[in-house]
């Protein structure tokens, strides 16, 4: 390889082995007729809705990452009891959008709120609720559903900074029901579900039981790529990457899925730190990639890496929605 422009695993006898995890078995927390509906977690960037998903599902299915923009799908999570399935909209952060990228995300955070039956909105508990979180609560005023205010982040607050957080958001908005949590210790995850259950409607198992979200494949291996960049890139990397899956084939004789994607940015600079120095980099988001990957897929990964620079696809709509971002998704 006369460049670094690509990544490739090292031969297949050297893998690393990973351990796969089994999905943690919840006890259920609703008995009762058979209950479904559709729930959408809204909130600021970074409020903590993807970790409250991963928490609820008892498996990682939507990246997480301290970077805003790091959801930019609207990603439909499965929850699944005997006695009733929770369909989880983990929605892009909203934000003042500065190119046309933010405002599909907007657009597919705000559609979300429509025809669900319950709107849950994240505040992040460690920082001050402001005008933003009252832009968000204005919208979800507006939502024809069950209103529930989560203040999250409770293993690094206070009771009374909690509820400061609380009053400063009933004035905003009128919420059903109130809830403090900790997604990463798991301190009211059941309690979350167990209001949500009450309000969801008798209704029919929309998806297969065994299923935990409804994103293609090649969906999810993009997300995982990317959020790998956005926990090892720089400041200026993370907004400008977007990531598209070229190939995927599966050897059942070795059990191997060869998975090739193309890791795109902006300018020349930013693809040079994706790569790093003797491309060490882009082989470290490789690695990390491929531990998710294997998982994932519950088998061995063959990952092929590749980095090009696509000048201003953010301002861009047909671009935007050839990555899968936004309602043309």
């Amino acid at each position: 390889m006369s460049s670094y422009d690509e990544y490739e695993d090292d031969e297949y006898e050297d893998y690393i082995e990973f351990p796969q995890r089994e999905t943690p078995v919840r006890e259920p927390v609703y008995e009762g007729p058979f209950k479904s509906g559709f729930v959408a977690l809204v909130g600021r960037p970074n409020a903590g809705k993807s970790t409250l998903v991963n928490a609820i599902v008892g498996e990682k299915v939507v990246i997480t990452s301290p970077t805003a923009q790091t959801t930019r799908n609207r990603i439909s999570a499965i929850y699944n009891e005997p006695c009733m399935q929770m369909v989880l909209l983990d929605t892009p952060g909203l934000h003042k959008p500065v190119d046309a990228l933010g405002e599909e995300l907007n657009v597919s955070a705000l559609n979300a709120l429509k025809d669900v039956d319950v709107v849950a909105m994240i505040v992040d508990g460690s920082a001050e609720a402001g005008r933003g979180d009252e832009w968000v609560a204005q919208h979800v005023a507006e939502a024809h559903a069950f209103k529930l205010l989560v203040i999250s982040k409770a293993d690094i607050i206070n009771q009374e900074h909690a509820q400061t957080q609380i009053d400063r958001m009933m004035q905003y908005c009128k919420f059903d029901d109130v809830l403090v949590l900790s997604a990463t210790e798991g301190f009211n995850v059941d309690t979350f579900i167990r209001i949500v259950a009450e309000h969801l409607p008798e209704g029919p198992q929309w998806f297969p039981p065994e299923m935990q979200t409804d994103q293609p494949v090649e969906v999810l291996v993009a997300e995982f790529i990317r959020e790998k960049v956005l926990l090892n890139t720089r400041d200026e990397v993370p907004h400008s990457v977007g990531v598209i899956v070229d190939s995927t084939n599966y050897d059942e004789k070795r059990d191997l899925s060869s998975i090739r994607a193309t890791i795109y940015v902006e300018r020349e600079g930013q693809k040079g730190i994706i790569i790093g120095s003797g491309g060490k980099m882009i082989k470290r988001i490789g690695m990390q990639a491929r531990e998710d990957l294997q998982r994932l897929l519950g088998n061995q990964v063959y990952l092929d890496l590749n980095v090009k620079v696509k000048p201003g696809w953010r301002t861009d709509a047909a671009q935007i929605r050839r990555f899968g971002y936004g309602e043309g998704a």
